[in-house]
């Protein structure tokens, strides 16, 4: 594989390295977190290893960014680790190789250990690549 710039660039002002969650997220990474307290979007750089044979986002990537990206959100709001009980995708626009790309997620309801979450995934020239929706079951271990 043959990694663009993006692999070496560094993420945009304002984002920090997302620490590894396990081997899943070591391969697909790296991922990045907004550094601004309250701050809940999550970007990337869409590599090589992220693309489909036609250059661009893979709509599998896509679902594993999101997944974290919401999960992030939950625990956020929760301070609960959580687990994905139901994820949809709806796909408004290719993400090429080289991109920045940026989960913007909201907390739209706790009920009870349900924690209902939604995200606009974002390009760097602004226009929506993707909406995420998904309920996560918060567990009851608070997260360290």
């Amino acid at each position: 594989m043959n990694e663009p710039q993006g692999a070496l660039k560094p993420p945009p002002a304002g984002f920090a390295p997302n620490p590894s969650r396990g081997k899943f997220t070591l391969h697909n990474g790296p991922t990045y977190r907004a550094s601004a307290r309250g701050d809940i979007r999550t970007g990337m750089w869409v590599l090589d290893r992220h693309c489909n044979g036609m250059g661009f986002l893979h709509g599998g990537m896509a679902s594993a960014f999101s997944d974290s990206a919401l999960a992030w959100a939950v625990w956020s709001a929760t301070g609960r680790m959580s687990v994905t009980i139901k994820l949809t995708l709806e796909f408004m626009d290719i993400v090429p190789e080289g991109t920045w790309l940026e989960a913007h997620p909201e907390v739209t309801a706790i009920d009870g250990d349900l924690v209902h979450v939604r995200a606009r995934l974002v390009k760097s020239d602004g226009h929506i690549a993707a909406r995420a929706d998904a309920v996560f079951r918060s567990l009851r271990r608070r997260a360290t």
